[in-house]
């Protein structure tokens, strides 16, 4: 795992993007997501077979990279937990800021994980 810290307070440090490092990762910030990141990554290796691409794999690694990314910094999990308790609100506006912010909270943890 990476020692450096880039956005105030962390949980722990941004994890090498590879499967067991994030793995590692995932049973720090959120245990009870790992039986989910365990089928996800069966899933991208079968596809990367069938497909004889890495693709798959890839996105995959972005992906998990950028959940753990979220996991870890209470900043955007707050942020982001916000804003999906309010996605599906009666009031239109408050149901497209929210959505704005998740996608906002999104693009700032990928941007985060490929540096």
């Amino acid at each position: 795992m990476r020692t450096r810290s880039d956005h105030g307070h962390e949980l722990i440090p941004r994890p090498d993007q590879t499967p067991d490092a994030l793995r590692v990762a995932l049973s720090i910030v959120a245990p009870g997501r790992l039986d989910e990141m365990q089928a996800e990554k069966d899933e991208a290796f079968a596809k990367a077979v069938e497909w004889q691409s890495l693709s798959p794999v890839q996105s995959w690694v972005l992906i998990w990279a950028r959940e753990i990314e979220i996991a870890r910094r209470p900043d955007l999990s707050a942020r982001y937990t916000s804003a999906k308790g309010v996605l599906e609100h009666e009031d239109p506006a408050i149901a497209r800021e929210a959505l704005r912010e998740l996608s906002a909270v999104l693009d700032e943890a990928m941007k985060a994980v490929r540096g």
